[in-house]
């Protein structure tokens, strides 16, 4: 059962520091800011929420579809998803504008400096979820802002049950916008700080909001592991343990596409969430959200 992926497809550009920001920057001279970096390494990602989601979800077994905008330099990345067979026909080309980019400095502190460039994701929201009878489930995943709105509303009118994922575009909408992305929702999945501001912008609980129509709100929590909220009773299931923690770009992500998979099967969440936490185990050992290998053995005993 294809699962359609509304999000964005970007770029991240990492570069590494090999100081601390702290040494370079004067609290003193903000007001005539002039600095440059020496960033000794660089490597460029694939990456962005729908292709991140994508990739895992494929890896696992599932079939995406893709529906995000992609700019005149993005003929790489649509060659990659059509090189696991997953379904683009709703990928959008803008000729006159690049592919949305992230470019990041982090320095020896896990600081991080990021610039991010839209591209063609500002024009997402010209697209249009279609009438399609194979698209039983979906996830609005961070996107353009116009773009989460209109095809959270495209997919609640045409009867496709959806992951809300608001992400760090939850800032973006007020507490009236969000109460609506909720009503139209069937899950919800946030990490603790954005449940936590989610709550605040709708005056809701975490308790109240899963005491509505929803299935379920799902609260990741990092090695933690992930708390349930279902009917105003929370269940939390223990993270799994990595073999090395690398890079977190991409692992809510790659959670995210554990919960499809799972839900496409007809799975409780419990089980959708154990694979989850597996799942993010492994793409937090490896850099980039798109390098993780994922096998057979993922599924075992669940």
């Amino acid at each position: 059962m294809p699962a359609l992926i509304c999000g964005s497809l970007a770029f991240d550009t990492i570069t590494t520091f090999p100081g601390r920001f702290a040494q370079q920057i004067l609290p003193e001279q903000v007001h005539i800011l002039n600095v440059s970096f020496l960033v000794p390494t660089l490597r460029r990602e694939f990456g962005g929420c729908a292709g991140n989601i994508a990739y895992t979800l494929h890896a696992l077994g599932g079939a995406p579809v893709v529906m995000a905008a992609l700019g005149n330099d993005g003929g790489d990345y649509l060659a990659r998803l059509a090189g696991w067979r997953v379904d683009t026909s709703l990928v959008r080309v803008e000729p006159e504008m690049y592919t949305a980019q992230a470019i990041i400095i982090t320095d020896t502190e896990n600081n991080q400096i990021t610039a991010f460039h839209p591209g063609a994701m500002q024009n997402a929201h010209e697209m249009q979820v279609p009438a399609r009878s194979d698209l039983k489930i979906g996830i609005i995943a961070p996107d353009g802002r116009d773009a989460m709105w209109q095809h959270a509303s495209q997919m609640a009118e045409l009867g496709i049950p959806f992951i809300f994922d608001p992400g760090q575009q939850l800032p973006q909408f007020d507490g009236a916008e969000l109460r609506r992305f909720v009503e139209m929702a069937r899950w919800v999945a946030v990490n603790d700080y954005e449940g936590q501001m989610l709550c605040e912008r709708t005056g809701q609980t975490l308790e109240s909001l899963s005491r509505s129509h929803l299935d379920g709100v799902v609260v990741t929590r990092g090695a933690e592991g992930c708390d349930l909220w279902v009917q105003g009773q929370r269940q939390h299931l223990p993270g799994v343990p990595a073999t090395a923690v690398v890079d977190p770009t991409g692992c809510g992500d790659a959670f995210r596409a554990a919960l499809l998979f799972g839900l496409e099967r007809g799975w409780p969440l419990t089980r959708c969430i154990a694979l989850g936490n597996r799942v993010g185990a492994l793409k937090i050992a490896c850099r980039g959200g798109q390098n993780h290998a994922v096998g057979a053995e993922v599924l075992q005993g669940l």
